[in-house]
C-alpha cells in the first residue's frame, strides 16, 4: 500500500513538472541565463522563471504549443503562466511578460484558439493579438510595438485593465495596430492616456534597438537588385554597320542611269570601188562619208515626293484628383453622437486619439511632398475636448490662434494652437516633427513644455491639410481634437 501511494505521489508530481514547464531552449548565444542558472540548448523553461540576456546574449525559446518567444541582448523577461487546455480553450491561460529590452512574440497553436485568453505585459502597457507575430521595446516608462503578421491591441493599465488581468484590454484608451500599417508602431508613456501611432522612427524602432541575428526565424533578408542583361559585343555591332553600308552603296550604283556611247566620228570605212567593163579604169573620187549621229536621250527626271510623318497623338488621360484627408469623431460625448466608426470604406486610417480618427482615401494621386521650399496654413475648422486625468467628464473647447508651417528643405513642421475652455481658461498646445515623402506629419515626441502634444496628419496638396492631436498642457488635463487648415 505504502508503494503504491508513493507511485501516485511520484506520478502526481511528474505531472505537476509537465504542466509548469512552458516550453524549451532552441537557440542559445552569448550571455543568457534561465533563473540563476546558464541557458543551454534543450533546458526546459518553468512558468514564472526570470529569463535574463547580457550585451551580446539571445535565447529562443518554443513554447509548448509551437509558438516563439525570442529574447534579444539586455533583456528581462519571464512565461509569468502557459496554462493550455486543449479540450476546452476557453480554459487556456497564457501571458508573458517583459521587463526591460526587446522580445519578439509569435504565437503558438494554443494562442491562435484563445486569443481572448492570451496577454504580454510590460511595465506600463497591456498587449493582446489577433494570431500574431510582434516585437516589443520596452523600459519603466515606455512601450513600443512593431507587427510582422496579424494585429495587435494595447492598452495603458488604467480603468478596468490592470496587470493581473488576462487577454486583451478593451476600451476608449485601447488602439489596434495591424502588419498592414507598416512603417509605424505604438508608442505608450507612462501616465499617457491612450497609446500614440507613430511612423517607424528609425530609433523607435525595436528592431533597431536590438536588431533581431541573421539566423532568426522568420527574419526577412535583404533582396538583391536584378542583375543587368548582358551587353552586345562591339564586333556584330561593327558588322551590322558594314553591312548597311555596303548594301546603301550597292542601292546607289543600280540607281544610276547609264547614257548611251556616241559612235567614233574618227572611224573610216573601206572604200568604194566601181568597175566599168570594157572601158578604162576610171576611179571617181571617194563619196564623202556622212556621219549621222543619233539624238541624245536625256531620261526624264523622276520628282520623289516629300515623305510626310505623321505621328499619331495618343489621347491624354486627365489627372486623377488627389487622395482626400478626412476625420470624424467616433465616440459619443454628452448629447452629442458619434461622427464617424473607426473604419470607413474606400479609406486607410492614418491615426487615431481619445476621441478622433483621421483617414485617407486609397483612391487618387499620392501627395509628392516637395524637397524645397516652405508654405503656412491657417485653421480653418476644428473640434476638441479637454478632460481631468480624475476621470472627470469631458467638455469642449474653443480652439483658435492656430499656426502650421512646413518646412520642405528640412522636411519638417511646427504648429501651435490654443485651447479656450467655456471658464474662458487657455491652455497652449505646439509640437514638432517630420514630413514623409507621401505628404504625411507625425510629432516625435511630447515630453517638454514646448513640446506637449502629439500630431498624426497628412497634406492634402500645398494649399489644405489635416491632423488629429492629443496633448497635456499641464498635470492634471488632457486635450486632444481635429483640426481642418487651408493656406
Amino acid at each position: 500500500m505504502r508503494k503504491l501511494l508513493f507511485l501516485t505521489g511520484a506520478l502526481l508530481l511528474a505531472h505537476a513538472a509537465h504542466a509548469a514547464e512552458a516550453g524549451k531552449v532552441i537557440f542559445v548565444a552569448g550571455a543568457a541565463k534561465i533563473a540563476a542558472v546558464a541557458a543551454t540548448l534543450d533546458a526546459p523553461v518553468g512558468e514564472g522563471e526570470l529569463l535574463s540576456t547580457g550585451a551580446d546574449g539571445y535565447i529562443y525559446i518554443k513554447t509548448i504549443d509551437n509558438g516563439l518567444f525570442i529574447l534579444r541582448p539586455n533583456t528581462q523577461a519571464r512565461i509569468a503562466s502557459y496554462h493550455i487546455d486543449a479540450d476546452n480553450p476557453a480554459n487556456t491561460r497564457i501571458k508573458l511578460e517583459l521587463l526591460s529590452g526587446v522580445a519578439r512574440s509569435q504565437s503558438g497553436q494554443a494562442v491562435k484558439l484563445a486569443r481572448q485568453n492570451f496577454r504580454f505585459n510590460t511595465p506600463v502597457a497591456a498587449i493582446g493579438v489577433r494570431g500574431t507575430d510582434f516585437t516589443v521595446f520596452t523600459d519603466s516608462n515606455t512601450s513600443r510595438v512593431t507587427v510582422l503578421s496579424g494585429g495587435i491591441t494595447m492598452s495603458g493599465f488604467a480603468g478596468g485593465c490592470r496587470p493581473e488581468g488576462t487577454g486583451p484590454c478593451e476600451g476608449t484608451a485601447a488602439r489596434e495596430l495591424s502588419a498592414a500599417q507598416r512603417g509605424q508602431l505604438l508608442q505608450l508613456q507612462r501616465g499617457q492616456a491612450a497609446p500614440q501611432l507613430l511612423q517607424g522612427n528609425s530609433s523607435l524602432v525595436p528592431d533597431v534597438v536590438a536588431p533581431p541575428r541573421g539566423d532568426e526565424p522568420g527574419k526577412i533578408g535583404s533582396v538583391s537588385a536584378p542583375a543587368a542583361p548582358n551587353e552586345p559585343s562591339l564586333d556584330p555591332r561593327k558588322n551590322v554597320t558594314l553591312e548597311a553600308e555596303k548594301a546603301s552603296q550597292q542601292a546607289a550604283t543600280q540607281a544610276q542611269t547609264v547614257k548611251p556611247t556616241t559612235p567614233d566620228a574618227g572611224a573610216s570605212k573601206p572604200p568604194l570601188l566601181i568597175t566599168v567593163p570594157d572601158a578604162p579604169k576610171v576611179t571617181e573620187p571617194t563619196p564623202p562619208v556622212v556621219v549621222v549621229v543619233p539624238p541624245v536621250v536625256v531620261p526624264p527626271v523622276v520628282e520623289v515626293p516629300p515623305v510626310v510623318v505623321v505621328v499619331p497623338v495618343e489621347p491624354t488621360t486627365p489627372p486623377l484628383p488627389p487622395k482626400e484627408i478626412s476625420w470624424g469623431r467616433f465616440t459619443a460625448i454628452a448629447d452629442s453622437p458619434a461622427t464617424s466608426s473607426l473604419s470607413k470604406a474606400g479609406t486607410e486610417r492614418l491615426g487615431m486619439t481619445e476621441d478622433f480618427v483621421l483617414f485617407r482615401s486609397r483612391s487618387g494621386s499620392t501627395f509628392a511632398t516637395p524637397v524645397q521650399g516652405s508654405v503656412a496654413f491657417s485653421l480653418a475648422s476644428s473640434e476638441g475636448y479637454i478632460r481631468n486625468l480624475d476621470g472627470s467628464e469631458k467638455a469642449a473647447v474653443t480652439l483658435q490662434n492656430g499656426q502650421l508651417s512646413m518646412n520642405f528643405d528640412k522636411a519638417s513642421f511646427s504648429t501651435q494652437l490654443e485651447a479656450l475652455t467655456q471658464t474662458s481658461d487657455v491652455y497652449k498646445l505646439a509640437t514638432t516633427g517630420k514630413i514623409t515623402k507621401d505628404g504625411i506629419f507625425s510629432s516625435l515626441s511630447n515630453n517638454s513644455k514646448t513640446n506637449n502634444m502629439s500630431v498624426t496628419g497628412a497634406l492634402n496638396d500645398l494649399n489644405s491639410a489635416a491632423y488629429i492631436f492629443q496633448g497635456s498642457p499641464d498635470a492634471k488635463h488632457v486635450i486632444n481634437g481635429a483640426t481642418t487648415w487651408k493656406k
